[in-house]
């Protein structure tokens, strides 16, 4: 999700299309934070792990 997240946002930056940009940024930090919850061992959705 933060690989995605990513390259929209480059694409949106490389194009202008600041629609893009925004949607990058919103699975950026929500794949961050799904990160570190299941990093510090919290159950995210039921599930121990996030993949």
């Amino acid at each position: 999700m933060i690989l995605v997240g990513l390259i929209l946002m480059v694409i949106g930056f490389a194009t202008g299309v600041s629609v893009l940009w925004t949607i990058g940024v919103v699975l950026v930090v929500v794949g961050a934070v799904l990160w570190i919850l299941g990093a510090v061992g919290h159950a995210v959705g039921g599930r121990r792990h996030y993949w």
